[in-house]
């Protein structure tokens, strides 16, 4: 997802509970994981990019598990970026993989169900042998990012590249809205399972401090 659309996301799931210096920390970590050097270069378990699905759900599982404890040691801004970067890398499965397309391919061509229906959770689909990731091809793919250049650079790569297969903006087609709509519904989930572990003193904490 573009940074827009990752600030656009997780203020529509966590607006409403996180205090607004809370929440600002929990969007500066989750955007920060699209830093040119520290999170782009190297490190496609952020992105669920490069087929690396169980290293980007070992990263997911690392962050929670740093939350509770930095709440209990009074580092309550540790605990929000913990929240930042895994909630980063859930939204990017939708924009970076086929979920979505193999959820939609269940219904007929112009049947499909709206886009606030869609199951982020499938587990057919996660499990699924077909489940696949763009591809990061070096050095071409920087070059797709760039707007003057994306036309005929795009031609050149293959189609299971990040460029062809991403739904990172509206550009791309109809298919963003499921994306987008699954990413907001997982940033709850993951907040809630946090949630279901939190005593309330550190809970409040957690969504105040």
């Amino acid at each position: 997802m573009l940074t827009i659309y990752h600030r656009a996301i997780t203020l529509q799931a966590l607006g409403a509970v996180f205090s607004p210096p809370a929440l600002e920390t929990v969007i500066a970590a989750n955007l920060g994981q699209d830093h040119w050097l520290c999170g782009q270069i190297g490190h496609p378990e952020y992105h669920f990019d490069q087929n690396v699905f169980a290293k980007s759900w070992d990263y997911i599982e690392k962050n929670r598990a740093l939350v509770r404890p930095a709440l209990e040691a009074g580092e309550a801004r540790s605990a929000q970026r913990a929240l930042g970067r895994l909630t980063h890398a859930g939204q990017d499965l939708y924009a970076h993989s086929n979920y979505i397309s193999l959820w939609l391919s269940r219904f007929p061509q112009g049947k499909w169900p709206l886009p606030n229906e869609i199951n982020p959770f499938d587990n057919g689909l996660l499990q699924s042998p077909e489940l696949r990731s763009g591809k990061i091809y070096w050095p071409l793919e920087p070059l797709y990012w760039f707007p003057l250049l994306k036309k005929f650079i795009i031609p050149l790569l293959p189609r299971d590249s990040h460029a062809w297969m991403n739904l990172d903006s509206p550009a791309v087609g109809v298919k963003f809205d499921y994306a987008f709509s699954a990413a907001v519904k997982r940033t709850k989930i993951e907040f809630e399972n946090i949630k279901a572990i939190l005593p309330g003193e550190t809970l409040d904490r957690f969504i105040h401090g």
